[in-house]
């Protein structure tokens, strides 16, 4: 009898290993499609979109699917447009401050495929993004809210975590000239009161008009101010070395007071060599301009004055040039 037991016990353990020993061979978990698009702090996926005036430009959205094992067959996955999502966080995040909300991409910018395969084997895919910004107005803070649709058929599974089956992405345009300036060498003075401290902002941020333009905002108005659309400086940069600063809005009472130019160096990283550090300086900046909306019936003249200064860091090792500029 115990010669029975024995050989049963035995029997049975190996059975229950076996089992266990193929168990990693199945799905562990569920085979979710997601869109991998992290959040910043601002609600939304920045995306940086080399700008053209006359071609397009593509950007590639990987898409994901999750589980312990790969797919065994294609999966043709359905992506559409969400403005709702985007209408919620706008009202979410800015309340009646409507001048703050994010705009939703007008599809005469971009073009996506109505849906993307995911190919048997694989775990990922590349969605590809058209995007022609040419006369884009930055102003606006322009966003791509995007969904993967349910399948009725069920032959794959959005996530349902929201911030993995959408993406919103917000579209940032650049050119060579374009990004956040270092302003701590720009003084900003109101008439009359050029002898006192002057008004100094650290970071100016610059946005994308052409392929050789960009604009800021004058003196210290930026993003904040409701009226920032009255008060674009164009900078244009031509080919010698020379910049020209422009405003299309008479009421600003724009002038120049000197031409200014720019320089462009770069140096390799000491510590980090496949690193390139590329600095653009603006240098001689000298303008005035009238802030005629700050106070009602009052305007304010201020004098602007000094430099600005630009830093990229590119990954020499990276081929594609929105993924190689460390952002």
């Amino acid at each position: 009898m115990k010669k029975i037991n024995i050989t049963l016990l035995l029997f049975s353990l190996i059975t229950i290993f076996s089992s266990c020993n193929d168990e990693w061979k199945d799905e562990q978990f569920e085979n979710y499609i997601s869109f991998k698009a992290p959040l910043s702090g601002e609600g939304i996926a920045n995306i940086f979109i080399r700008y053209r005036d006359s071609e397009k430009t593509v950007f590639q959205q990987p898409l994901i699917v999750s589980g312990s094992t790969t797919i065994s067959k294609d999966l043709n996955v359905k992506i559409s447009v969400d403005p709702d999502t985007l209408n919620v966080l706008n009202y979410e995040r800015f309340q009646n401050r409507d001048d703050f909300y994010y705009r939703i991409l007008s599809d005469e910018y971009f073009s996506i495929p109505s849906s993307i395969v995911i190919s048997g084997g694989q775990n990922t895919s590349l969605m590809d993004i058209d995007f022609t910004l040419k006369g884009i107005d930055m102003t606006e803070k322009w966003v791509l809210p995007l969904t993967i649709e349910d399948d009725l058929s069920g032959s794959y599974k959005a996530n349902p975590r929201k911030h993995y089956r959408k993406a919103l992405l917000r579209v940032n345009p650049f050119n060579d000239y374009s990004g956040t300036y270092s302003g701590t060498a720009l003084k900003i003075a109101m008439e009359g009161y050029e002898e006192e401290t002057p008004i100094v902002k650290s970071e100016i941020r610059s946005y994308v008009v052409d392929e050789k333009t960009i604009f800021f905002y004058a003196g210290n108005i930026d993003e904040e101010r409701q009226d920032r659309r009255n008060y674009k400086v164009y900078v244009n940069f031509n080919e010698t070395g020379g910049v020209t600063l422009s405003s299309n809005n008479p009421k600003m009472n724009f002038k120049v007071n000197k031409d200014a130019s720019y320089t462009i160096s770069e140096q390799m990283d000491a510590v980090r060599p496949y690193l390139l550090h590329r600095y653009i300086t603006i240098n001689n900046i000298d303008y005035q301009f009238t802030d005629y909306s700050m106070v009602p019936n009052v305007n304010i003249n201020y004098l602007v004055s000094g430099s600005l200064i630009l830093e990229r860091q590119l990954n020499t090792q990276i081929p594609d040039e929105d993924q190689a500029i460390q952002w």
